[in-house]
């Protein structure tokens, strides 16, 4: 069969065939560089994951070691008032004043060290009754004090960072 096609010369498929040839060398060049660009990018998704893993993992170790040594401030704090009650303890003699005056100092650096911690002492002898920070567990006969006014401390309150952590036990005065 003959070319009839009068815009298509004979010979012209065996010239265009030069032009495909370059065409699909450029098509495999470019497969090949996708496939390049392709392993490049799994390779930094891969080296990705892996840093966030890591990155996880210490994170979850630090939270751990965080929750271990919460306290360590704290404890090192009361290690001075530890070894106040043990010198207490190991003296032989010694008067009962001078005893108590140890034991009132040893207090007093306890509490000053949970005062540094957010810990203050509730005692509210001679306040009203306050029913979100006081427990009452008796009501008494006061001559001269108002009625629901806390006249005895049987067991002070402690408040932590503005929130209870133990009422304190009071006796009130009756009506």
């Amino acid at each position: 069969m003959q070319n009839n096609d009068p815009q298509v010369p004979n010979g012209a498929p065996e010239a265009a065939a030069p032009d495909a040839q370059a065409e699909l060398e450029a098509l495999k060049a470019r497969v090949a560089e996708l496939e390049a660009a392709n392993v490049e990018l799994r390779d930094t998704v891969l080296r990705e994951k892996a840093e966030i893993e890591n990155q996880r993992r210490r994170l979850h170790r630090d939270l751990e070691q965080a929750r271990r040594f919460a306290n360590e401030k704290l404890l090192n704090e009361l290690l001075p008032v530890y070894d106040g009650l043990e010198m207490g303890l190991s003296v032989e003699g010694g008067d009962v004043a001078s005893v108590r005056e140890g034991i009132a100092l040893t207090l007093k650096s306890l509490l000053k060290i949970a005062e540094n911690n957010g810990l203050v002492q509730v005692d509210p002898l001679g306040q009203p009754l306050d029913p979100e920070r006081h427990h009452a567990v008796s009501m008494v006969e006061a001559p001269g004090q108002a009625p629901n006014t806390v006249v005895s401390v049987l067991q002070k309150g402690y408040v932590l960072n503005d929130r209870l952590l133990r009422p304190a036990l009071v006796a009130v005065a009756k009506d």
